[in-house]
């Protein structure tokens, strides 16, 4: 009889052993999947007097038929949690999608959700949420800073960048003539982010491309070499302008 109590009870938690193996897996599945089909691919807060605003680029792999993505953010705790839909921007080299939703707020917590033949998938930051201009899974982001100095003659050039390996080449390509001629520039390294995330910098002379204040012949791009791959910043092929970095 004890014998066979034994051999009962051993069942038993063999029996749960195996159904939270089972749960554990079944969400690792999840979160794998999740990851796979969407991811912040970089945010940047745009500074003014008054209340933030975000420009948040999702990244979605996914072929499904119906997709809706969102930036899922927090205003303030009175309001609560709020939707802003993303636009679809453009398709990389890869397949994936590139999409992007802007919001304003108060500083607070954002994340991204993604929609997908009825079935949400969630980036969150593993549950940290994400709070301010961010890297995410793009090689490299040119940040939106106030790019003047303070006598408006130099032009701050701001990259946060994945650190790929120590040995990087990092530069900006720009024009002051509309891309009759360009040069290039290499930015330096400044600090390292607490995620690993590095930023670097520079500043451009841009009094050549002062047209009566309008600096209409300058655009710039950013370059990043690591591992025999190159990485552009550059707006999804548009460029950025001077207009890209000035405060609103």
């Amino acid at each position: 009889m004890r014998k066979t109590r034994t051999t009962r009870f051993a069942s038993v938690i063999a029996a749960i052993a195996i159904l939270i193996s089972v749960f554990c897996t079944a969400g690792a599945t999840t979160a794998s999947a999740a990851a796979d089909k969407v991811s912040l691919y970089y945010a940047n807060k745009i500074y003014s007097h008054h209340y933030d605003s975000y420009e948040v680029f999702i990244k979605t792999n996914d072929n499904a038929q119906d997709q809706k993505v969102y930036a899922h953010y927090n205003y303030t705790g009175i309001i609560g949690w709020l939707d802003a839909e993303a636009a679809y921007v453009t398709t990389l080299d890869d397949g994936s999608k590139i999409w992007k939703a802007t919001f304003t707020t108060v500083p607070n917590q954002f994340s991204v959700k993604y929609e997908a033949d009825g079935v949400t998938y969630w980036d969150d930051n593993n549950g940290n949420y994400y709070t301010s201009s961010t890297l995410g899974s793009a090689p490299i982001k040119a940040d939106r800073w106030n790019g003047y100095s303070l006598n408006e003659e130099y032009f701050a050039i701001n990259a946060t960048l994945q650190n790929y390996a120590y040995v990087k080449n990092v530069f900006v390509r720009y024009t002051t003539d509309g891309w009759n001629t360009y040069s290039d520039k290499a930015l330096g390294y400044d600090l390292t982010y607490s995620n690993g995330t590095e930023k670097w910098s520079t500043e451009i002379d841009i009094r050549n491309a002062n047209n009566n204040g309008s600096y209409d012949g300058f655009e710039y791009a950013i370059c990043y070499q690591v591992n025999g791959q190159t990485y552009w910043a550059n707006n999804f092929g548009a460029n950025y302008d001077i207009n890209y970095c000035v405060a609103h």
